[in-house]
């Protein structure tokens, strides 16, 4: 693997909203060796209460993160950008294993290194319960959200 992740900043709208994309569904694989790949070796996170500082602990959290949060699909979606900074909103849905099902709503600040790996990842979210009926996310778990799927605003979220 190349240590450099196009798009490359300083991003422009269109690269901004690529950059987005390619993490989507990335974090759909819900593979943490292949989400890590796009993060700094020494990436700071700060994903809800949790601090989360390298790789090494990228992967070991997602490996948790996925073991607990079941049939994940999410949706990013672009808020602000700048040269080497995005601004995301995003939400997934996911059930624990007691079959109980959440939609999980939240903001992320992304920073970037001249390589396009981002060094700093800042994730504020909160968890909605909601029934199984009123999930609006489906799409084949197999994959990434297909083109035709709505996004967030589509779907009035």
């Amino acid at each position: 693997m190349s240590d450099s992740r196009p798009p490359l900043p300083p991003f422009t709208r269109e690269t901004a909203i690529q950059k987005i994309r390619g993490a989507e569904d990335g974090w759909n694989s819900c593979n943490p060796e292949r989400v890590s790949l796009v993060y700094s070796l020494d990436s700071h996170w700060r994903n809800r209460a949790e601090f989360v500082n390298g790789r090494a602990e990228i992967v070991a959290f997602l490996t948790r993160k996925w073991r607990e949060e079941l049939d994940y699909r999410l949706i990013k979606e672009l808020w602000a950008f700048t040269d080497a900074r995005i601004a995301v909103r995003f939400a997934y849905e996911w059930h624990d294993a007691t079959g109980n099902w959440f939609r999980s709503y939240g903001n992320e600040n992304w920073e970037f290194d001249d390589h396009g790996l981002m060094t700093r990842r800042l994730a504020s979210i909160n968890d909605l319960p909601i029934r199984e009926g009123e999930r609006k996310f489906h799409w084949d778990r197999s994959g990434p959200r297909p083109d035709g799927h709505p996004g967030l605003s589509d779907l009035g979220l």
